[in-house]
């Protein structure tokens, strides 16, 4: 029987993301966002980073940064590929009518090869650390890290609506259309690629309305959550590998 396109990913980001317990190091942390349109994720993401920045002053070679509608640009840096990809590259499960002709002409890859092209660059920056994503089913590719710290963001509808009407200097009636648009993009994204529900409770580890929080005290909260996270994470890994029986030697 043909295996499906979504299963061979399945089989590919498991095999690409399960490491034997003993090969393991904790990564330096790294945290990914998930947002519905309009919740602040860009504003609360570049807080977190410029927070973070701070309280890593002593580790001047390791500045923290934010991807998200940029990773597009990593993806295709990373794969030598050119930056015209760009555009074929949205966070959607619908690409475009003349991205599936350019398909069929062998001018661009298909959307499958550029989501595990994006995996692979996911999962690289990822172990890196010091790095926010933002989207992309990020949360769900990086899940087996457990130095990894995963958000969803979340805000009543008129909220959203009133965020990016500001921020796109639009009228009510676009903004609520806008936000409407990009939450069926994102969620037909992971539902495809992914075969998970975006809203999902049980894939993040903190979920917060930014509605009731605001932007920058939802930066506070995600900053302490995750840095208390990452080192409940360390002190479990220490002690793991304290209590390890000794790998067997050849005589």
């Amino acid at each position: 029987m043909r295996t499906s396109p979504l299963e061979s990913f399945r089989h590919y980001l498991q095999a690409y993301t399960t490491v034997p317990a003993r090969q393991r190091e904790l990564q330096p942390l790294a945290i990914t966002i998930s947002r519905e349109a309009g919740a602040g994720a860009i504003t609360i993401a570049g807080l977190l980073a410029e927070r973070l920045r701070a309280l890593d002053q002593g580790d001047e070679s390791r500045p923290w940064a934010v991807f998200d509608a940029n990773l597009a640009g990593e993806v295709l840096k990373d794969h030598h590929l050119p930056d015209k990809l760009a555009r074929f590259m949205e966070e959607t499960a619908r690409p475009p009518v003349d991205t599936a002709v350019a398909e069929l002409l062998g001018l661009v890859p298909s959307p499958w090869t550029l989501v595990q092209l994006t995996t692979e660059t996911i999962l690289r920056l990822a172990g890196l650390g010091h790095v926010i994503l933002v989207g992309r089913g990020a949360n769900i590719i990086t899940s087996r890290m457990p130095q990894v710290f995963h958000v969803r963001l979340v805000a009543p509808w008129a909220t959203r609506v009133e965020h990016l009407a500001r921020q796109n200097h639009v009228s009510q009636a676009e903004a609520a259309r806008i936000a409407k648009s990009r939450d069926q993009a994102r969620r037909a994204y992971v539902r495809r690629y992914f075969n998970a529900e975006i809203d999902e409770s049980t894939l993040y580890d903190l979920t917060l309305n930014t509605g009731r929080f605001g932007f920058a005290h939802s930066a506070e909260v995600i900053v302490h959550a995750a840095l208390v996270h990452h080192r409940e994470i360390k002190r479990t890994s220490e002690a793991a590998i304290q209590n390890a029986p000794p790998d067997n030697v050849a005589p």
